[in-house]
């Protein structure tokens, strides 16, 4: 009787080790018999599940992450972005886990490390045309100044069609991130190369005014300096005039307009 309980216990603690599997948190299992039909509900994070007899799939359901690489949408003026990285995080309601996976196209979920990212794919496919339809609404210059503005309408975009597709309750999008913008090259060339040019016209204005300025100055100058010299000479003959009057002064006063040979005319 020992021997067959303690029999009975290695074949327990062998099964336990080998033939059982433990939902991790943050994901949900579900049950599958040996012809790959769904058995019974969802099995909860935390629960223990022998893999015996069947098997047991696991599907991640919180902040399942993807990343769209290098996309080229077009924007309003006709031009390509030159680079377009977003980042989108989605949940899946763990109550759903096992209706999106036994009515839904497995072409639409997602597979890596043994899990399997439901409705990956088809997430993936909105966010990409969400993303072009966004961007098409604002010139290649705007696009990384209104970065917030074209996350929050992919968002509604998305979660727009799941509410059509009768997903919304299923499915849910938690985050919408643009990690990189880079405009059109030659667009971007050409509005450095108006910059430069409004930023070279303004010096030149400004030399312009300077130089102006300067001559206004210089004329001022030479006005005051005639003006100056005219009543300074005013000046000295009062004073000789008055000199003569008073008898201090000794001199003679010659006309302006005698000649060198002393003839008046």
């Amino acid at each position: 009787m020992k021997k067959m309980c303690m029999l009975f216990l290695m074949l327990f603690a062998l099964i336990m080790s080998t033939g059982c599997q433990r939902i991790e948190t943050g994901e949900v299992g579900v049950r599958i018999n040996a012809s790959k039909e769904i058995q019974g509900q969802e099995l909860m994070p935390g629960s223990w599940n022998q893999t015996i007899i069947g098997g047991v799939l696991t599907f991640p359901t919180k902040d399942i992450q993807i990343s769209l690489e290098n996309k080229t949408p077009m924007t309003s003026d006709n031009s390509a972005l030159d680079d377009f990285d977003i980042n989108v995080v989605y949940a899946i309601n763990p109550a759903s886990v096992a209706e999106l996976y036994s009515t839904k196209s497995r072409s639409f979920n997602g597979i890596g490390n043994g899990d399997i990212f439901l409705m990956y794919k088809y997430i993936e496919t909105l966010v990409n045309n969400a993303s072009y339809k966004s961007v098409r609404e604002y010139k290649s210059l705007e696009v990384a100044d209104k970065r917030a503005e074209i996350e929050l309408k992919i968002r509604d975009m998305v979660t727009e069609q799941l509410k059509i597709e009768k997903l919304d309750t299923a499915i849910s999008i938690t985050l919408v991130q643009i990690r990189n913008v880079a405009p059109n090259k030659e667009i971007l060339m050409s509005a450095t190369a108006y910059v430069k040019a409004q930023n070279d016209l303004k010096i030149k204005q400004t030399e312009v005014d300077i130089a102006k300025k300067e001559s206004e100055r210089m004329a001022a100058l030479s006005n005051n300096s005639e003006k100056s010299i005219a009543y300074m000479n005013a000046q000295a003959t009062l004073n000789i005039s008055e000199g003569i009057k008073d008898g201090k002064v000794q001199t003679i006063v010659v006309p302006s307009n005698m000649t060198g040979l002393m003839i008046q005319k």
